[in-house]
């Protein structure tokens, strides 16, 4: 490992709200070896940098030319440009873009596909493409937004009408320009995965409190980050959180 990679455990460089997801990840990522990795959706590489410094191969797939021009700098800065590749691109259409090595006798050993099935128009069709992208045994770590958190948030901070419309699954802001994002619950996330040809692993909550939290509480970063990792998979605090993630395998 090199001497300035982040530890995920510690959370070291790393937001206090993903520390849950950085928890799932550390078994593989934390192995030793060097695994091939595929960031759908990685924008500025909040995920592929720090993946980078720990000495993996990232391919960033991401439809803004803006965002892979800021993870290319960012790469750059941090001394692992030569181990991270942004490619201009959709999740839905992955079959079409120069991954190499996919298939069985090849493809990634680990997928993120992080906050892109709120957003993208099937969200079954591209995991279906992230799946086809993986070895056999390879892994993909899929986080979306909880609708029961979204609820929450809504009514706590005076907005009990946009609540109530996320609730029934509704669109909170009608006659918006842009489509509104989805939110799922645990059983639509795993039902999704499990569609996909995956086999899921335990479901965990992410910021199950951290987005609850002023930044100007004055919250002990590692004392959150500790409460975090305590919550994410226990009930009932886990089926409010922020997000939702689930670590699935391609068998």
């Amino acid at each position: 490992m090199p001497p300035t990679a982040p530890d995920p455990s510690s959370g070291e460089q790393l937001p206090v709200r993903t520390a849950a997801v950085w928890a799932a990840l550390d078994p593989l990522v934390g192995a030793g070896g060097a695994l091939r990795v595929l960031d759908v959706g990685g924008g500025s590489g909040g995920f592929a940098v720090p993946l980078a410094r720990l000495g993996h191969e990232v391919t960033v797939v991401d439809p803004s030319a803006d965002a892979l021009a800021t993870l290319e700098r960012r790469a750059q800065n941090a001394g692992v440009g030569a181990r991270v590749r942004g490619l201009q691109g959709d999740g839905d259409q992955l079959h079409e873009l120069p991954l190499g090595g996919t298939g069985d006798g090849g493809g990634y050993d680990l997928a993120l596909c992080h906050a892109v099935l709120e957003v993208v128009d099937d969200p079954a069709t591209t995991l279906r493409e992230i799946t086809r992208a993986l070895r056999p045994g390879g892994q993909v770590s899929v986080a979306t937004a909880n609708r029961a958190g979204a609820v929450l948030a809504r009514a706590l901070s005076g907005h009990p009408k946009e609540a109530l419309a996320l609730l029934e699954d509704r669109d909170p802001a009608p006659g918006r320009t842009r489509p509104a994002r989805r939110r799922f619950g645990p059983a639509d996330l795993l039902a999704l995965v499990e569609g996909a040809g995956l086999t899921p692993g335990e479901w965990r909550g992410v910021a199950v409190v951290a987005d609850l939290l002023d930044a100007s509480s004055g919250a002990d970063p590692a004392a959150v980050r500790r409460l975090e990792l305590a919550l994410a998979a226990a009930s009932p605090y886990r089926d409010v959180a922020t997000g939702l993630h689930v670590l699935a395998t391609r068998p």
